[in-house]
């Protein structure tokens, strides 16, 4: 995202000014004065983009975005109803069934769940680094905290560079600079590539198949010796250390990466780049859809709210050549933007997610 982008979404979050009330039930919840959208940072940019525009032809006040993470969103999101709660969660990946239970718990019983495009999970370099040909296998051989040892134990990640791990990598330390625990971004990078990867070394496929739970574990735990260094939510930020720091990674999402093509470059995994058609026709390995959440109890109550999310899924601004496009979404094909524009226009309520 660009710093021009960054002020004016800056803007939009200070202009927007909730009125706060005590009465937390749907039926006496005061309305805020704007919308308010809370989550991933992948989603950042194309929500307040949708934001931009919404202001600016509704005549109404500003909506509020913010970036906090997907988990963090989802969150907020499901503390309760009321205007001290977020509209909207933006994610960067499903909810999951834990989230959707603690809605419900706090009384959040209708979400309607929309997705909204694609995007891609890349693993980058500064342009002037050295170019890598990952297999999924090394990305949990080089990054998980814990590697098959000898006699079927399980030791502390002993690899320092890449080449360790493949000799067909450069021989160069293992350095990546990604999201927190709290970042969808991060929780696809554990599902889309950590996992998947784990599952192709034997040792790791044995005990999938033997114990669930403990492959879970293992798959999804990175190091923590400063090999895998956690960078908070902005990934602009991991684009920009990646030219300040001479041969480290970094992991963050395809939007990211095309608007800064000029000083990084995406690394192949399993000879396949990352690009809109990859990513859209699921070629590439670490692709994931991007959603938003909306709470059915606010419509009608915070002003706007509807049309803020059929703004969202317009072919204007969702559909193929719409803005959002413009801002690095892969737009779902048609068929699919159809049915997810159903689901905004009826604001169907999601069923609970699969355990």
């Amino acid at each position: 995202m660009t710093r021009p982008l960054l002020a004016a979404a800056s803007a939009i979050a200070l202009l927007a000014v909730g009125a706060c009330g005590n009465d937390q039930s749907a039926g006496n919840q005061t309305a805020r004065a704007g919308i308010w959208a809370a989550g991933s940072s992948t989603v950042f940019p194309f929500a307040t983009r949708v934001a931009e525009n919404f202001a600016r032809t509704s005549g109404g006040a500003a909506p509020r975005v913010e970036s906090i993470g997907t988990g963090g969103g989802i969150k907020e999101f499901c503390k309760g109803v009321g205007p001290n709660t977020p509209d909207i969660a933006n994610a960067s990946r499903p909810m999951k069934a834990s989230e959707f239970e603690l809605c419900r718990t706090n009384g959040v019983t209708d979400i309607v769940e929309i997705k909204i495009g694609f995007d891609g999970i890349v693993i980058a370099t500064a342009r002037t680094g050295a170019s890598f040909n990952f297999r999924l296998q090394d990305l949990y051989t080089g990054l998980a905290r814990e590697v098959p040892g000898a006699n079927g134990t399980f030791v502390a990640n002993p690899a320092t560079t890449w080449n360790q791990v493949n000799p067909a990598l450069p021989n160069q330390r293992i350095q990546v600079y990604g999201p927190p625990p709290t970042s969808g971004t991060r929780d696809a990078f554990l599902e889309l590539g950590m996992a998947p990867g784990a599952q192709l070394i034997p040792a790791l496929k044995a005990i999938k198949d033997a114990d669930g739970d403990r492959f879970e574990t293992l798959a999804h735990t990175l190091r923590e010796d400063n090999v895998w260094v956690d960078s908070g939510e902005n990934d602009n930020a991991i684009v920009q250390t990646l030219s300040r720091t001479p041969g480290s990674l970094g992991v963050f999402g395809f939007s990211f990466l095309e608007q800064n093509l000029d000083t990084v470059k995406p690394e192949t995994i399993d000879g396949v780049a990352p690009s809109a058609g990859t990513i859209a026709d699921g070629s590439y390995p670490l692709a994931r859809s991007l959603y938003i959440y909306v709470k059915k109890q606010h419509v009608g109550v915070t002003p706007g709210l509807e049309q803020f999310v059929l703004e969202f899924m317009s072919e204007a601004a969702a559909g193929r050549g719409g803005y959002l496009q413009d801002r690095g979404l892969v737009p779902l094909p048609a068929d699919q933007l159809t049915a997810q524009r159903a689901v905004a226009t009826a604001l169907t309520p999601m069923t609970a997610p699969a355990k």
